[in-house]
């Protein structure tokens, strides 16, 4: 599996330049009602809180001057950034950092709507800026900037089904969309859609709901022996091959992706055999894992399959000096989705699979700790799931039991947000 130093690698690496920049931020993202991400909310901290904050001005400023400006388009994919925003942030204009036209501001629920905070959301809107009112709950007061909202948020945790009924029946004439977030199953996400909802926010497109199956579903067994080939070093050519071809689609997906990866050479390869002998065993490997993933995740959120390979590469680049190698690390961030994939227990979804002892003891132990000699790269995935939640006291908690360098995780995030991101792109 190549490193970050590796020089015939599917896609360049960001730079340590690029990296460095970015501290504490995370994104979140938002669907739509296909299931397709609308939206990322973007959640920085410049100290312990967890909101975008307009006090300590020029330790903030630096921070989206380093982070927003300077990434929010390579960290959304270009689409919307949601950003929250505090009273002193939108009075003293520093959202006029971020983007117009991409930047929706989250008004936080205790920003009360006084004339100064409605002036400043006046100008915002006719600058380009969308409004997002966000844990709203009704109030007689808040009527001004329910008139100039283009979203409002209402948290599916710290409401019930009546409450939110009679908050909707307030919004009756409210133009803007509805987003219900901190939705954390497919049963709150079905009552959402029947309450009138259409953008969700929540960890519930990544978590299972159908395990009856016990069984990997008949069309992904080929692509499970090919994950057992694939193990083997060096590759055994003619048995690869075989497998790639039972498989049209796969097969399409592979011939594409790698002339992708050469693309520079202007040298097209037209079968699974050139393929891996112009482009190496570790550089086909991870194009094959990338058609197969896409195989699993099909009718599945694309989100997923972004998010199984941002766990993959941040693993994959924090593998030296640890008890995992690069490309089994990068196959712990990987198979960390397959639940969400295949809806099946991990148990299950791993089974038929040939993994190394440390590999499938790390995907069973799932989030339950473990010892940090014997298990470094588990605990950066920990990490990353934590961060993803935007949960920085267990991030802290994590990093400072196991040693981690907290710079260090953050730029690899980063670089593995942007390197996924041109992944899928590159194989849709």
């Amino acid at each position: 599996m190549p490193t970050r130093s590796s020089k015939n690698a599917m896609l360049e690496p960001l730079s340590e330049e690029a990296a460095a920049p970015v501290r504490y931020l995370a994104r979140q993202p938002i669907f739509d009602m296909r299931g397709r991400v609308y939206a990322y909310e973007l959640l920085f901290r410049s100290g312990p809180e967890t909101e975008f904050r307009g006090s300590s001005l020029d330790a903030t400023r630096t921070m989206i001057d380093n982070t927003v400006v300077f990434g929010v388009r390579m960290l959304t994919g270009g689409l919307p950034a949601f950003v929250n925003c505090t009273t002193d942030a939108l009075e003293g204009k520093l959202v006029e950092a971020l983007p117009p036209g991409m930047a929706v501001l989250e008004i936080l629920e205790d920003v009360k709507p006084t004339p100064k905070v409605l002036s400043a959301c006046r100008r915002f809107k006719k600058g380009g800026y969308r409004i997002a009112l966000d844990d709203f709950t009704w109030q007689p007061e808040m009527e001004p900037l329910i008139g100039l909202a283009d979203y409002i948020k209402i948290d599916f945790r710290s409401t019930d089904a009546e409450a939110r009924r009679q908050t909707l029946a307030r919004l009756s004439n409210f133009s803007g969309a509805l987003i219900a977030e901190k939705v954390e199953s497919h049963q709150e996400y079905e009552q959402a859609r029947r309450e009138g909802f259409t953008l969700f926010q929540g960890y519930f497109f990544c978590k299972p709901f159908l395990i009856t199956r016990r069984k990997v579903p008949a069309n992904h067994v080929a692509h499970m022996q090919l994950l057992q080939a694939m193990q083997q070093q060096p590759l055994d050519l003619q048995r690869v091959c075989e497998l790639v071809k039972r498989d049209a689609s796969l097969t399409y997906r592979v011939i594409r992706l790698a002339n992708s990866a050469i693309m520079a050479s202007r040298q097209e390869v037209t079968s699974i055999k050139s393929a891996i002998v112009k482009i190496g065993d570790d550089q086909f490997r991870r194009i094959a894992w990338l058609a197969i993933a896409s195989e699993f995740n099909a009718g599945r959120p694309e989100e997923i399959l972004r998010m199984a390979f941002i766990r993959a590469r941040f693993c994959e680049l924090g593998s030296i000096g640890t008890n995992f190698e690069p490309s089994q690390a990068y196959l712990l961030g990987l198979f960390s989705m397959l639940p969400a994939m295949l809806q099946l227990p991990m148990e299950d979804a791993i089974r038929e699979l040939s993994l190394s002892e440390p590999l499938r003891t790390a995907l069973l132990r799932d989030d339950r700790p473990c010892s940090s000699e014997q298990c470094s790269i588990q605990a950066r995935l920990a990490w990353l799931k934590s961060h993803e939640r935007g949960d920085w006291p267990e991030s802290d908690s994590i990093a400072a039991q196991h040693g981690l360098d907290n710079s260090r995780l953050l730029a690899d995030f980063t670089e593995a947000v942007v390197w996924a991101d041109r992944i899928i792109a590159a194989s849709a």
